[in-house]
């Protein structure tokens, strides 16, 4: 696999003597990078989560604000409709009242010239 290595290190305060110093070795290297790809991962998964319920909600609120657009347009209609349905029966009481007023008027002609044919009879058969 990975070797360790090692290097001398002449460490020039002490002249003549050697330091050996250690090199960080291959494998704890590629554990570190290992680790931080883990952390990475990690950080990934639970953004995507967050992003997932960032969505989900968003969803949520846009299906809320067009079910109160429906309801208030719902409402808009039926508010129109009775409007509508007010004004057209005042215009039929008016129809009505009118209409009333002719018949009326037509009743109480007929009555009196009933009144005057049976009047002109009457007199029509005494005059001879």
């Amino acid at each position: 696999m990975f070797e360790v290595s090692t290097t001398l290190v002449i460490n020039r305060f002490y002249v003549g003597k050697t330091t050996k110093g250690v090199v960080m070795g291959m494998e704890s290297v590629l554990q570190s990078i290992k680790n931080a790809e883990e952390s990475a991962l990690a950080k990934i998964a639970a953004s995507k989560e967050e992003a997932a319920k960032i969505l989900a909600d968003a969803r949520k609120e846009a299906s809320e604000i067009i079910q109160g657009a429906q309801d208030g347009a719902v409402s808009s209609t039926v508010a129109t409709l009775d409007s509508a349905r007010t004004k057209a029966g005042k215009e039929a009481e008016g129809v009505q009242a009118e209409g009333t007023k002719a018949v009326e008027g037509i009743q109480s002609s007929a009555g009196d010239r009933r009144d005057a044919a049976v009047k002109l009879i009457i007199d029509s058969l005494m005059s001879n």
